[in-house]
């Protein structure tokens, strides 16, 4: 069978691997119909995810049909439309013991520190598969993963209905998050450097936008905060300085919650937080979080058809992270297909 691996930064290539074959654990075989392009996948191409591992085979957006169970599987049936949870953990640490398994001490994220879904087959746990709601396609089912993560995000900073959220950032992640935040709280600000996703925003829930370029972000979230700022910021940007504007958009009493992975230096000015009083909140993936973004989908809720932009077959992966890296504004969601 194709699978897509990373050997190195910058250095991927399509390979033929054998079929995996479903055990007593690992207990459903799943034939892989979509996957997304995450710009944590990104960063393992760039070589920049101090997470991953190399040589892998990436991939943790999974959606796809159940193909064979085992004798032990009791919920799952072949034909099953599924996404794939991409979190596995170990049960016994501290972490675990207060139910949250997404920092387990020994986290195994597929794509990232074990094998993920870049190829035609994958074998895993029951518990990890989810059945898809019929109302969306297997492309858009892709973002649910996304979904969970913004949830989880949304959970972490404790977001009501009267806060005052600023989104710093609108691209994938960012607009996922308004998607979710919307259902909880209507006062919220999108900050980022295009008009075009800002627009969009707008046209999504956002009750008002910021173009970082033009505006100065601080005043503008003071200006729309009634002078207080932010009670809560979510960082979907994740770029060098947006953890320091961020501390100082919000609010006194407020959450800053972070989301990126890059370990290069950044200023942080500790007076903002102690004299604030800031929690500043990390977000890592999401913690069983995959049937409350179902249910909401259920619900009518939440929408996430027509949310990805472009698709390419697993063959041309290479094609599809080139066509990522040339920053084409056109750009929402990539993602990869196998119909080849």
């Amino acid at each position: 069978m194709k699978a897509l691996k990373i050997y190195e930064p910058y250095k991927l290539e399509i390979i033929d691997i054998e079929k995996p074959s479903i055990d007593e654990k690992n207990n459903v075989l799943v034939k892989m119909t979509a996957t997304g392009i995450c710009g944590s996948d990104v960063g393992i191409y760039h070589g920049t995810n101090a997470a991953a591992t190399y040589p892998r085979i990436i991939g943790h957006e999974m959606v796809g049909v159940v193909d064979e169970v085992g004798e032990n599987v009791t919920k799952l049936k072949v034909g099953d439309r599924v996404i794939v949870n991409q979190v596995t953990s170990c049960g016994n640490c501290y972490p675990c013991s207060i139910n949250r398994g997404n920092v387990c001490d020994d986290l195994k994220v597929r794509g990232v520190h074990i094998d993920g879904g870049y190829r035609e087959y994958i074998a895993v746990p029951e518990n990890d598969c989810y059945i898809l709601p019929s109302s969306i396609s297997d492309v858009d089912a892709v973002m649910i993963e996304p979904t969970t993560i913004a949830i989880q995000a949304c959970t972490r900073g404790r977001l009501v209905e009267d806060d005052m959220l600023l989104i710093y950032g609108a691209g994938a992640l960012g607009s996922t998050i308004l998607k979710v935040a919307k259902q909880f709280c209507k006062n919220i600000i999108v900050a980022d450097i295009l008009d075009e996703k800002l627009e969009e925003a707008k046209k999504n829930g956002a009750k008002h936008t910021i173009n970082v370029l033009k505006e100065d972000l601080v005043e503008k979230v003071k200006e729309y905060t009634n002078g207080h700022g932010s009670t809560i910021s979510i960082d979907s940007a994740c770029v060098k300085d947006s953890l320091m504007l961020l501390l100082k958009a919000t609010g006194n009493a407020g959450r800053v919650v972070t989301m990126g992975f890059s370990t290069s230096a950044t200023e942080v000015n500790q007076f903002l937080i102690t004299s604030k009083e800031l929690d500043i909140i990390g977000s890592r993936l999401q913690n069983k979080m995959f049937s409350k973004a179902i249910e909401m989908i259920n619900e009518g809720k939440l929408d996430l058809n027509g949310s990805v932009s472009h698709t390419f077959p697993l063959v041309k992966g290479q094609e599809a992270f080139d066509f990522i890296d040339s920053k084409d504004p056109s750009i929402r969601k990539v993602v990869l297909t196998f119909d080849f």
